[in-house]
């Protein structure tokens, strides 16, 4: 992979979000490592990413571990090319009533979403500090803002990314190296089967185009903003109401959105 172009390294980067955040910094001139659980999914994202004209390196890992963890920085940072661009997406979701779901899968969330990210951004960090240059994006939530009923652990879990990469974007504010948090709301991924969703309001409901997600990310990421809410008007909305409403508000509405069968509900 010589070459003079950009580098970059996308995790989650399979489908949804992830794959528009790949595709679209290929289209902006950026050679990839990308990077997801799912071998077949990532393959097939690679192809379509090298249809842009992109050099593409597929690692597949399972995030949630440890070592799978180190050997995916270990061989994205063999190529010889430093990591300009390090975008963490990689995440996963169960819904369901906390007593209920299973104590595998909520430590799970906590595996991929909270522990992989630390992990990788404390690898990551270290190497673009030591060159004093790199931009940083972690894939957070409006999530984050909301208690999440029916949802507790993973927004739980976006509430610690969001204050984990505020806290990075001042620790390195002298410095020339980025960190941005990326804030969708609901998107039209996949992410709500796989939690187990169908059967909720939110899981039904149309959601936002994760192409329009990345590319408000993207924009964010190289204005070196802090954080993006991004998606739809009615994404940013909720954003904006989300700061002002009570906690035991926000928790009444997320129920709604999350508890299984609400849309039968009114």
């Amino acid at each position: 992979m010589s070459t003079t172009k950009f580098f970059a390294l996308v995790t989650g980067a399979s489908s949804g979000i992830g794959f528009e955040l790949a595709r679209q910094l290929a289209e902006r001139g950026y050679d990839l490592v990308i990077s997801a659980e799912d071998d077949t999914r990532l393959q097939h994202a690679a192809e379509q990413i090298r249809a842009v004209g992109a050099q593409v390196e597929v690692i597949r890992a399972d995030l949630r571990d440890h070592e799978q963890t180190e050997a995916l920085f270990a061989r994205a940072t063999s190529l010889g090319r430093p990591l300009d661009v390090v975008v963490l997406n990689a995440g996963v979701a169960r819904g369901g009533a906390f007593v209920d779901t299973s104590l595998t899968d909520e430590l799970e969330i906590i595996d991929l979403n909270i522990r992989s990210t630390v992990h990788l951004a404390k690898l990551v960090l270290r190497d673009m500090t030591a060159r004093d240059t790199g931009r940083v994006m972690i894939t957070s939530s409006t999530a984050s803002a909301m208690p999440g009923a029916f949802n507790s652990v993973y927004n739980a879990s976006k509430s610690f990314l969001q204050s984990f990469a505020q806290a990075l974007q001042n620790e390195l504010k002298d410095s020339s190296v980025t960190v941005t948090s990326l804030m969708p709301g609901p998107t039209e991924t996949d992410i709500f089967h796989r939690a187990g969703m169908d059967d909720t309001r939110v899981g039904r409901m149309d959601k936002d185009d994760p192409a329009q997600v990345a590319h408000q990310g993207l924009e964010a990421l190289f204005a070196g903003k802090d954080k993006t809410v991004a998606g739809s008007v009615k994404t940013k909305a909720q954003a904006v109401a989300n700061k002002v409403l009570p906690d035991s508000i926000k928790a009444k509405v997320h129920r709604k959105m999350a508890e299984p069968d609400s849309d039968a509900e009114g």
